[in-house]
């Protein structure tokens, strides 16, 4: 079997960005990827301006505490004022362009205005370039702006708007095909068979995937039989990226997955060395169309948890690179455990943990592949390395889900 990391540089070895490009508004690029580097087309700030509501200065005419000028001018946002004359004070407000001729800005808390608005006592001796902020501080035309694989999110959205972008180039979406193997399976709202089970990984499979911003199609439950399960890889591969499977991926007489991939395509990798997931395999199936084109295939075990951690350490990723993002690995902290676990496996283990108010990391109690409201109650992964266990109080590798769900 292969380790973890073995199994994962071998997706990602295979795995290979989209080619189709489009251009959307900007608006409606969140959760896009870009696919072209953008420089901006202005300077942001376009003009030195203010940080503050106060007062536009000559930082030389203030050297002490209740100096008093006139104020000549107001300068409102969204307008531009004159040069300010010797003695004078200009009124400015947040993000309105500094005069010529001032090089500080006083807060309007700092000073207090006599004579009917006129006349200004200053209560402060300002520095030059005091709450100014310079033209191009941000971004200079010209300048990279968002570098292409970049996830927009909805800062990435802010910039280009800032940089001045209305659209966008983006990688098309990839294209992802879902079906679960299982005649036990039923959907909820439909009663149950003898001794059968609601489908849970068709939620939680496609919910994962459309939260990474793929087009899934869901071809729904496939009987355990070989014809139907090689006729759903053949209709699954036409107009798809990736096929994903659940169940069917053990060497049981009514797993059908491995000989129907095997059928219409090719299977690469069976079998790796973690806990929960040790069946997870990886092909591609024949486009039917297209004899010399593929379609990628992944299979995931069945039990909803093995199914979910396979899926966040293996298919994410592979995915993320078939849509050209350049952050492909899964974030992880060291974090503190709040218990033993003496009994480690042969395989590296995933564990499903919280995190405590003391800052640590509690165990949920049942570790079973079939106990998805593990997953549902904690915070995340602790990777505990084959044949690795750990005491009360060591630093461990955690794996947030908040980081494996965009």
């Amino acid at each position: 079997m292969l380790s973890a990391v073995e199994a994962l540089a071998h997706l990602l070895k295979n795995a290979s960005p989209v080619n189709e490009e489009e251009t959307v508004p900007t608006q409606a690029a969140l959760g896009r990827v870009l696919a072209k580097d953008i420089a901006s087309q202005v300077d942001v700030p376009p003009l030195d301006n203010t940080s503050m509501d106060g007062y536009a200065v000559r930082s030389s005419e203030i050297t002490q505490v209740g100096t008093v000028l006139r104020m000549a001018q107001r300068i409102p946002a969204g307008s531009v004022g004159q040069s300010l004359e010797t003695g004078t004070i200009a009124r400015i407000f947040t993000g309105a362009p500094i005069p010529q001729g001032a090089d500080a800005v006083v807060m309007q808390e700092d000073c207090i205005v006599q004579d009917q608005n006129e006349l200004v006592q200053i209560n402060s001796v300002p520095n030059a370039g005091q709450w100014i902020r310079r033209r191009g501080e941000d971004l200079t035309a010209g300048k990279l702006a968002l570098t292409a694989g970049s996830l927009l999110r909805p800062q990435q959205l802010g910039v280009a708007a800032s940089a001045g972008y209305a659209q966008l180039p983006v990688k098309r979406k990839v294209r992802v095909a879902a079906f679960f193997t299982g005649d036990e399976l039923s959907l909820p709202g439909e009663p149950l068979k003898p001794g059968g089970i609601y489908n849970s990984n068709r939620d939680t499979l496609l919910g994962v995937i459309r939260s990474l911003g793929c087009e899934a199609t869901d071809y729904g439950i496939v009987p355990d039989r070989l014809e139907a399960t090689r006729a759903a890889l053949r209709t699954a591969s036409a107009n798809h990226d990736l096929i994903i499977t659940s169940g069917g991926v053990s060497v049981g007489e009514e797993d059908h997955i491995k000989p129907a991939v095997n059928a219409e395509g090719r299977l690469d990798l069976w079998q790796i060395g973690i806990k929960p997931g040790k069946p997870l395999a990886f092909g591609a199936v024949r486009k039917q169309q297209q004899s010399d084109q593929e379609t990628w295939f992944i299979g995931l075990p069945g039990n909803p948890v093995s199914s979910f951690v396979t899926f966040l350490l293996f298919v994410r990723p592979f995915i993320l690179k078939l849509q050209g993002r350049s952050d492909l690995s899964s974030p992880s902290y060291l974090m503190r455990a709040d218990f033993d676990w003496l009994k480690p496996d042969r395989r590296n283990e995933f564990l499903r943990v919280k995190i405590n108010a003391q800052g640590g990391l509690d165990l949920f109690p049942n570790q079973s592949s079939g106990v998805l409201t593990s997953a549902a109650w904690g915070d995340g992964l602790l990777d505990c390395p084959a044949g690795q266990g750990f005491k009360k109080g060591d630093m461990v590798r955690y794996i947030p889900f908040s980081g494996l769900l965009s």
